[in-house]
């Protein structure tokens, strides 16, 4: 007799349902121990090295005539000998009041005026500002000329007499009268001064209310009535000590220059006599020589005297045509601040040595790295395109060879880069147009940064410095520039296959737009295509949100469509010739297992699988894949349309395209189980344990001897693969006139020595094994019948360990796996494993011996 607790385990149902039922299906049960619905990988597309190194390769869609040469002449005639400062492009008004010859003399002091001074060296003036400069210049020359002659002037101007303020060195010239800065500071505040402004140069004027006479020198005093002076204002009084103080700094510049000559003579004169060698290896270590001397005496720079020389003589040497010897010219001249004209020659010099890879390592060795870095972060982008663009040519090229990423990245590459792709794209939002010069230089920028993308310090970076974003924008604003587009896409391709950059970037709601334009805008350009959707199959991988946002993007879904049945075309009837030289069916079956990895990602989600499901489009194109392809001719395509197959079966639903034709579908898979491929048996072994549900299902599987091959895959020593085939058994064993099937090929003792091998790492498949085994001994009336003495005593042995705590749990995992596999034994296997061990011992003579089991 049973006792009533074994009674009420006898009515326990096995581990299934029928439909109309409560309780779970096997699928669901498949589910909870393992997640039936899987995400696709797949490969990142391969892009091949350039043979040779171009500002724009053979896959730019820019022609010929629309880009900058790679290949120029450089010569020591294409340097600029006057390197000063760009000029302003801002044109000065002329003067609306012109100076005017001056009346006849009204005193003794006038008649005699005084001669001009020579103008100041122009060395002097270019270390002044412009304003200053201009000043001084001025003053440099004499009193400026009044506006309005005396005879012309109003009567209140006559009795106001002005005054004209004149600078010398540090002496004030005031009507004549020199003074120095600390007299013209103590009579200025008992005279506050007045400032005006002209239109043209604005030169500064002090106009003072006081008569002139207070500051002759012998003159007649008092023929003018006297008016009472006013208080200086501290603002004033701030601006003339500011001049005092600037004019005593120039004295101290004018002293360094002293001895920076003396040190140009003992230093510098004889390393450019040395330059004069007709030897390339002296005159490059002289280069090395001169470039240490001008830092040792912070000569580097635009000011300094003798710069032009210096420049002249190295210009010279751009003609030896010595690779060596121009990189090191290259350098110095570029520590030397060039502008305009010369830095764009000097920025070509360098990437013009930078096209051959036999350079790289000079490159290294001169440190040139550093010099162009500079450019990039010291210069003006607007008024130096072109320069940039040369400059970020040649990073392009160093950027290419791995020994070079450690260095460009410590030295903040990706911060710059990242700067100037952010700057350019605010430049072109305010001028509200994509400029030409600024699409070549984009080119090159992504490009560069695309090679950094490969070291993982670049993608730490990356994210610190908010890129993502930037990169999406300026993708956008230059969607008609193809070469562009494909440069970022090849960056957001490498960084996707990360969890945390494809996270950055799926958080960036405006990308799926985005690229779903650029899928629309270029659906015959195989290299941008497959780029694209293998970063929306990388976002749509382990990120549900970015799922939902995806779909619910207007057409998304008929945009995968519209691609895949283009793509499916193209491979059926490639042409002659493939755009990048391999083979058309190749490139368009590399875009169709991409297309296939999204759909099966996209299905995932439990509002879009079910309508995926239910579209017979999405089915079709699958099912057509399988119909046309075989895994020893397209193995990861078969295989991705597999897996989008095993997503889509999960669903059952009515509306369901496969439940229609799943009988169908059951067909074409068996060509996968009698392949040698083990993953293309894996997926169809998947699909089965969905399709398995169904009755009509199950009874074809037993009439094709799916079911003996089921059981020979417990045998694979694989845990997937073992997991799926005991799913489909568990569907199998549903029915009780199938369960004999498990003691055909010793079915029990393989799902036992599943088991022992795999229970203690693998809760999930251990549970999948119990309910196996409990649909089986439904009916059971002794253990040793159902099971067999050998197999029933290993699984009470085994359950009676497992359900032990201590022991099932003894695993040197740390804490994260520990947590993860307690909750599994607790909540899947635990249940299953006590009721499954409660039946057979109450079925199970106590007298029979219980072997040790070997672990």
């Amino acid at each position: 007799m049973l006792s009533s607790n074994d009674q009420k385990l006898e009515k326990l149902d096995p581990f299934h349902r029928p439909l109309l039922s409560k309780q779970k299906t096997s699928a669901e049960i498949i589910n909870e121990a393992r997640n039936a619905l899987r995400s696709v990988r797949t490969q990142r597309p391969f892009t091949p090295r350039e043979d040779q190194r171009k500002l724009f390769g053979p896959a730019s869609s820019r022609t010929p005539e629309n880009r900058p040469p790679s290949s120029f002449s450089l010569h020591a005639s294409s340097f600029e000998l006057a390197d000063s400062r760009p000029i302003s492009g801002t044109r000065l008004s002329p003067l609306e009041l012109k100076p005017r010859a001056p009346a006849s003399p009204t005193t003794e002091e006038d008649a005699c005026p005084s001669l001009p001074k020579p103008p100041l060296d122009p060395v002097k003036i270019r270390r002044i500002s412009g304003g200053r400069s201009r000043f001084y210049r001025a003053a440099s020359q004499g009193t400026l000329l009044p506006d309005r002659s005396p005879a012309a002037a109003p009567s209140k101007t006559t009795e106001d007499s002005k005054e004209t303020v004149s600078v010398e060195n540090s002496a004030a010239k005031i009507n004549g009268t020199y003074l120095t800065a600390s007299n013209a500071i103590g009579h200025l505040k008992s005279h506050p001064p007045q400032r005006t402004y002209d239109q043209g140069f604005r030169e500064t004027k002090e106009v003072s209310k006081e008569p002139s006479s207070h500051l002759r020198s012998g003159g007649d005093q008092g023929k003018r009535p006297a008016r009472a002076s006013s208080c200086p204002s501290s603002s004033d009084l701030s601006r003339l000590e500011t001049r005092a103080a600037s004019r005593a700094s120039l004295q101290e510049q004018e002293t360094e220059i002293e001895v920076d000559e003396v040190f140009w003579k003992t230093r510098i004169e004889p390393l450019l006599h040395e330059l004069e060698k007709e030897d390339i290896e002296a005159v490059c270590a002289t280069c090395s020589q001169l470039h240490h001397a001008l830092e040792e005496g912070r000569m580097l720079g635009r000011k300094f005297q003798g710069r032009s020389v210096l420049l002249k003589t190295l210009y010279k040497l751009v003609d030896a045509g010595s690779d060596s010897l121009s990189l090191k010219l290259a350098k110095l001249i570029l520590a030397l601040k060039v502008s305009r004209k010369n830095l764009l020659n000097v920025c070509k010099l360098v990437f013009k040595i930078s096209r051959s890879e036999e350079n790289d390592v000079l490159l290294q060795n001169d440190n040139i790295l550093e010099s162009l870095l500079e450019v990039l972060r010291g210069e003006d982008l607007q008024s130096n395109t072109e320069a940039f663009l040369y400059c970020m040519g040649a990073l392009k090229f160093i950027s290419g060879s791995p020994a070079f990423l450690p260095e460009m990245i410590g030295k903040g590459a990706v911060e710059i880069l990242t700067k100037l792709i952010r700057q350019t794209s605010e430049d072109t939002k305010k001028r509200g147009a994509c400029l030409p010069n600024a699409g070549n230089l984009l080119v090159q920028t992504t490009a560069t940064l695309r090679n950094l993308a490969d070291s993982p310090l670049t993608r730490s970076r990356l994210l610190k410095v908010g890129a993502f974003p930037p990169l999406c924008t300026v993708m956008e604003q230059y969607m008609d520039d193809k070469d562009v587009c494909t440069n970022i896409a090849r960056i957001f391709s490498k960084l996707t296959s990360y969890h945390d950059c494809c996270a950055a970037l799926a958080s960036y709601s405006r990308c799926y737009v985005l690229f779903l334009s650029l899928l629309n805008k270029y659906q015959k350009k195989q290299d941008l295509v497959i780029r694209i959707v293998f970063i929306l199959g990388n976002l749509t991988a382990k990120n549900n949100q970015a799922r939902e946002v995806f779909s619910r993007e207007r057409g998304s879904i008929e945009t995968l469509l519209t691609l895949f049945q283009n793509f499916y075309q193209l491979d059926q009837h490639p042409p002659r010739l493939g755009p990048s030289g391999a083979s058309p069916a190749a490139e368009a079956e590399d875009v169709l297992v991409k297309l296939t990895r999204v759909l099966a990602n996209v299905a995932i989600h439990p509002r879009i699988g079910p309508v995926l499901a239910a579209d017979p489009r999405v089915v079709d194109l699958l099912l057509t894949t399988l119909e046309s392809k075989s895994l020893g001719d397209c193995e990861e395509l078969v295989i991705n349309a597999t897996a989008a197959l095993n997503n889509l079966s999960f669903y059952q639903v009515k509306s369901s395209v496969l439940q229609h034709r799943k009988l169908y579908v059951a067909e074409l898979l068996l060509k996968l189980l009698v392949s040698n491929n083990m993953d293309g048996i894996l997926e169809a072994v998947r699909v089965f344990g969905n399709l398995s549900q169904d009755r009509d299902v199950c009874n074809f599987l037993m009439q094709k001897n799916v079911h003996k091959f089921m059981i020979a895959l417990l045998e694979a020593k694989h845990q997937d693969i073992c997991f799926a085939a005991c799913g489909v058994l568990l569907n199998l064993t549903v029915d009780k006139d199938k369960r004999a099937i498990l003691k055909e090929g010793g079915g029990i003792k393989k799902l036992v020595d599943c088991l022992r091998e795999f229970g203690p790492g693998d809760w999930q498949l251990a549970c999948l094994v119990c309910k196996t085994l409990w649909n089986f001994s439904e009916n059971i009336t002794s253990a040793s019948l159902c099971f067999g003495d050998e197999d029933a005593n290993r699984l009470l042995v085994l359950l009676s360990s497992f359900l032990d705590e201590e022991l099932a749990l003894d695993g040197s995992f740390d804490q994260d796996l520990r947590s993860y596999h307690r909750l599994h034994w607790e909540t899947e296997f635990k249940p299953v494993a006590q009721q499954l061990l409660k039946r057979i011992q109450s079925h199970h003579t106590p007298l029979e011996p219980l072997p040790t089991p070997s672990f």
